[in-house]
């Protein structure tokens, strides 16, 4: 059986030793992830789609995974960015939310991780909290990024509670997991249509469904913990079997 071809919507690099231009490029840890799942991961490169072309080019793969990264524009969901939002890149947004828009015209599963969860809830509707810090109950909420990084640690561990009827209790065979984080915003209004299924300790939302679109979201990594961590790994290995009944 031919292994289902995964699209990787791709960030861009600076010019460094290893490459005098800009980079297109996915983290290993996604591509590993979906490689142990049995997917084939294919990085598509930023870059402007004219009308349909999205949906032409989804058109040639069984799913979308939309990875983590810099802040989603603010302006995209009626806001002004604070002085906390970060690496905004309205090329990116534009290139990710067509890459969305073109998988689900052909309804086809996206993973959206982290960044990706957010971009997703925002195109459908949704909008962000800029900041968990600048929220009122800011001191009781667990840590979901590390403080010093990067010289500290790369990520932070916490539980996250899962609806027993979420598709992502199954794939990980649990109600509560380990998830990985690096992430300093959230969902505040959540787009029509997504469930919230599951939460960390403190209430933020941790995981959406799509009632409609076959829509996944975490807001932590599972691809970080994924080698040591079965539940984690299980996210992938169900995403790519997901993937297959196109």
């Amino acid at each position: 059986m031919a292994a289902p071809l995964i699209a990787v919507a791709g960030r861009t690099g600076a010019p460094s030793k290893v490459s005098r231009d800009e980079v297109a490029f996915a983290g290993k840890r996604y591509l590993n992830s979906l490689l142990r799942a049995g997917g084939e991961p294919i990085v598509v490169a930023p870059q402007m789609f004219r009308t349909n072309g999205a949906a032409e080019l989804m058109q040639r793969f069984d799913a979308l995974v939309l990875m983590g990264g810099p802040d989603v524009d603010p302006s995209l969901y009626g806001q002004t960015a604070s002085s906390h939002v970060y690496g905004v890149s309205p090329e990116q947004d534009q290139f990710e939310t067509a890459m969305l828009h073109g998988a689900l015209t052909h309804g086809l599963p996206v993973l959206a991780v982290c960044r990706g969860m957010q971009l997703a809830n925002v195109v459908l509707g949704g909008t962000l909290v800029q900041h968990l810090g600048s929220l009122p109950n800011a001191a009781s909420l667990v840590a979901h990024a590390p403080g010093e990084f990067p010289v500290g640690a790369e990520f932070v561990v916490h539980d996250v509670e899962l609806t027993s009827a979420s598709w992502l209790a199954r794939a990980t065979g649990s109600r509560r997991v380990r998830g990985a984080s690096f992430h300093h915003q959230g969902i505040d209004v959540l787009a029509p249509g997504f469930n919230a299924v599951g939460h960390a300790s403190d209430g933020l939302l941790e995981a959406i469904e799509h009632e409609e679109h076959r829509i996944v979201g975490v807001q932590w990594h599972p691809e970080d913990t994924s080698a040591d961590d079965a539940a984690q790994q299980g996210i992938y290995d169900a995403f790519v079997e997901w993937s297959r009944t196109n």
